[in-house]
C-alpha cells in the first residue's frame, strides 16, 4: 500500500480498503458496533484498549486514522512494515523530548482535521482485562480541542469465547500471534465505537479514567 501522492480523502479510503482486506485474509470477521466518527471536516482522537497488533487495522477498516506506536514496532518482521504503511507515528518511550515532539505532531495533525488513534494501557493484554490508562497522550487532543472517542476492541471465536490467539501478549512474538490467528478456522473482531468525550472540558487524567470505564463497561469486564 503506497499512497504518498494521493489527496487525503483518497489516502484514507485506500487505507480503509487495504485494512479490511488484511482482516479478511487473516480469517477474521469484522463487526462494527456504534457509530464511528466521520471525516467531515472535524478532527477526532480514538482511545482504545490494546489486545493485538491487529487492533490498528481492525479500527482502520471501520474508520481510517493514524496511530501512535512504540518505536520498536517499526523493526518487527512484517508487522512493522504493515504499521509503516498505515502511516503510524512512532515514539521512543521514556524520552521526554520524544513525547514533546509527538505532542506537536499529533496536535498539528488534529488541527488539520486528521483522525488520530492511541492506546493508553502502555502494553497489550489477552483481552480479558483493561489495564489502567496513562493520560499523557491525551494532551494533543486537549491542545487542539478535539473530541475523544473511546473504542472497545475484543476478539472472539465462533463459539463466543475469547480468541486469545489474536492477542499479542506475554512472551509471544508478533509472528507467533500471526501463526496462532491462522490456526483458527475463523474468528470475530468486534470494534465498539462509544459516545465522544469533551477533551477540553476535563483534566486529562479524568478523561483517561472515564474513557477506560466506558470501554470496560461495554466489554463487560471487571474494573
Amino acid at each position: 500500500m503506497g499512497y504518498p501522492m494521493m489527496a487525503p480523502a483518497r489516502r484514507r479510503l485506500a487505507l480503509q480498503r487495504w485494512s479490511a482486506q488484511l482482516i479478511r485474509h487473516l480469517g477474521a470477521h469484522l463487526t462494527v458496533h456504534g457509530e464511528p466518527p466521520r471525516h467531515d471536516g472535524a478532527a477526532f482522537m480514538l482511545v482504545a484498549n490494546h489486545v493485538s497488533w491487529l487492533d490498528i487495522f481492525a479500527i482502520n477498516a471501520a474508520v481510517p486514522a493514524r496511530f501512535v506506536a512504540k518505536s520498536e514496532v517499526r523493526k518487527w518482521p512484517l508487522v512493522g512494515w504493515l504499521c509503516v504503511k498505515a502511516d503510524t507515528l512512532f515514539i521512543e518511550r521514556g524520552r521526554r523530548r520524544d513525547l514533546a515532539r509527538l505532542d506537536e505532531l499529533v496536535a498539528d495533525a488534529l488541527r488539520n482535521d486528521a483522525g488520530m488513534g492511541v492506546f493508553l494501557e502502555g502494553t497489550t493484554t489477552d483481552g480479558s482485562v483493561v489495564l489502567p490508562f496513562h493520560s499523557s497522550l491525551l494532551r494533543p487532543a486537549q491542545l487542539a480541542n478535539t473530541p475523544v472517542y473511546p473504542v472497545a476492541i475484543q476478539y472472539r471465536r465462533s463459539d463466543g469465547t475469547l480468541c486469545t490467539e489474536a492477542a499479542y501478549d506475554g512472551e509471544k512474538s508478533a509472528l507467533d500471534t500471526l501463526r496462532l490467528m491462522l490456526t483458527q478456522h475463523e474468528f470475530h473482531a468486534h470494534v465498539h465505537f462509544l459516545p465522544p468525550l469533551d477533551a477540553a472540558g476535563m483534566h486529562r487524567k479524568e478523561l483517561a479514567r472515564r474513557a477506560r470505564t466506558m470501554i470496560v463497561e461495554r466489554l463487560g469486564l471487571p474494573v
